[in-house]
């Protein structure tokens, strides 16, 4: 009876008292490859807040790839600033090299402005072996967007990528209200904001686009848009029929919003309501389980259906099927040798 008292006193303190590996453990840390948007501060706060508890507890940004894009505004003008900021009021590390950063870290966030570079970045990051969350957009191109998710899955490394809308708190919170039943369809709208070196809806209109796969989710198979000056329309035809309808706003208040038609009822959401900190919550969660939130299937189909958008636009709003141009992205593919 007694050694049974002292074995379970024993089994009791060493569940009571971490392991020395355990208590040696430091944060996992993270990199950053581009610190040319606003993202990189915003992040690297939530981060690396001393208070942070449950899913956000136990990270910290600690260096950082400045990159940056010579032909894009939005990077060059901002990318000394940002950088900068992490530097000193988060004391994080700055480095020469993609290569350098590696070795510093365990995971990566790729948060370059520019899509184009994301496929160069995020191959050094592949082969080491580091779960890394791109943000958007993933790529340049959808043949970048195949290529991406193609050498993840060859080098086994888990990998996502999402736009912050996509767990906004008011439209989650929509479509899974039991009073809407069934989605029907959508109409998602969102600034849309055009760059020239990316296609169209890549840039800005993204946002929206991936608030409207939110709720829709996957198996549109052709698109049809009307582009203006101030104003895009883009309307999708999902295999069972329904129907989801992006439109991108460029005048007047360009606003964020959806309308979701329910089996039970219909609910509009208006706004993005929970800023960044629920998205950095999921890349946590990933960072830790190694469980990406968005299938490689969704983010592959969300930049077709923005693929096919600027084929139709080529082709005067004539519909365009998303299997045409995911064709055309693997004939590209075909062509590249793979690194």
């Amino acid at each position: 009876m007694k050694t049974g008292i002292v074995l379970f006193a024993i089994a009791a303190i060493l569940f009571a008292v971490p392991s020395l590996d355990a208590q040696e453990k430091g944060p996992i840390r993270i990199g950053i490859i581009g610190l040319d948007t606003s993202h990189v501060p915003a992040f690297t706060g939530l981060f690396n807040d001393p208070k942070n508890e449950a899913d956000l507890a136990g990270f910290k940004v600690v260096a950082g790839f400045p990159g940056g894009s010579k032909d894009v505004k939005a990077s060059y003008s901002r990318v000394e600033m940002f950088t900068k900021q992490i530097k000193e009021k988060y004391g994080v590390e700055i480095v020469a090299s993609i290569d350098e950063l590696i070795q510093k870290v365990d995971v990566v966030l790729i948060e370059s402005v520019d899509g184009r570079p994301h496929l160069e970045q995020v191959i050094p990051v592949l082969k080491a072996g580091k779960k890394v969350f791109i943000d958007k957009p993933i790529g340049g191109s959808l043949a970048d967007v195949l290529m991406i998710f193609q050498l993840a899955d060859q080098y086994k490394v888990p990998l996502f990528s999402s736009s912050s809308l996509r767990y906004a708190t008011n439209i989650r919170a929509a479509k899974n209200d039991p009073k809407l039943g069934k989605v029907l369809g959508c109409i998602s709208y969102s600034p849309c904001e055009i760059e020239p070196h990316h296609p169209d809806l890549y840039w800005y209109g993204v946002h929206g686009c991936e608030t409207l796969y939110t709720i829709m989710g996957t198996g549109c198979k052709t698109v049809v848009r009307t582009h203006t000056k101030d104003t895009d329309v883009v309307t999708g035809v999902w295999a069972d029929g329904r129907v989801g309808i992006y439109r991108g706003l460029r005048s007047g208040s360009k606003g964020y919003g959806t309308v979701i038609f329910g089996e039970k009822q219909d609910i509009t959401t208006t706004g993005y309501v929970g800023g960044y900190k629920p998205l950095v919550v999921e890349i946590a969660k990933f960072f830790k389980t190694g469980v990406p939130p968005v299938s490689a299937a969704e983010t592959i189909e969300l930049f077709a259906f923005m693929e096919a958008a600027d084929e139709s636009k080529r082709q005067n709003g004539a519909p365009v099927t998303i299997e045409s141009v995911m064709q055309k992205a693997r004939e590209v593919n075909a062509k590249r040798k793979l690194p």
